[in-house]
């Protein structure tokens, strides 16, 4: 059971496209947690300062919310190994996605793009599939 949490996922919601907006407007990139992610690892680019500064805003921004009350109780229903799969599984669709949820969900459809749109429908799809699969089949 998933605890219902309006005005947190309100919240939550607008931090992040407040912050992919002011990322388009002040330097004229895509808020694509992976690709600026990626662009942080070896071989570095040009574009480092922006990029360190994105990460580091995005896990300083948790610590804070931890820091001032805001933990979440959770649990894992599945194991680390999993957890660990599920990992480069969405590391490998992300590649040949070219971008992940953030950039295609939050920044691609509110640009309009066929692509970003095509993509979201591919990976929610096979994302409910994968949700029903392993909790309703296997």
């Amino acid at each position: 059971m998933t605890e219902f949490t309006p005005l947190m996922s309100f919240s939550g919601g607008l931090l992040i496209g407040l912050s992919a907006v002011l990322l388009m407007f002040s330097w004229g990139r895509i808020a694509g947690m992976t690709g600026i992610l990626g662009g942080l690892l070896p071989p570095f680019n040009r574009d480092l300062a922006w990029k360190s500064c994105f990460i580091a805003g995005a896990i300083v921004a948790a610590l804070l919310f931890r820091l001032f009350g805001g933990a979440v109780a959770y649990t894992m229903p599945v194991s680390t190994a999993a957890i660990i799969v599920g990992g480069v599984i969405t590391g490998i669709g992300v590649t040949y996605g070219s971008g992940c949820t953030s950039g295609h969900g939050v920044c691609g459809l509110a640009r309009f793009s066929r692509r970003s749109a095509v993509a979201v429908l591919s990976f929610m799809s096979f994302a409910f599939l994968t949700v029903f699969v392993i909790r309703h089949l296997l």
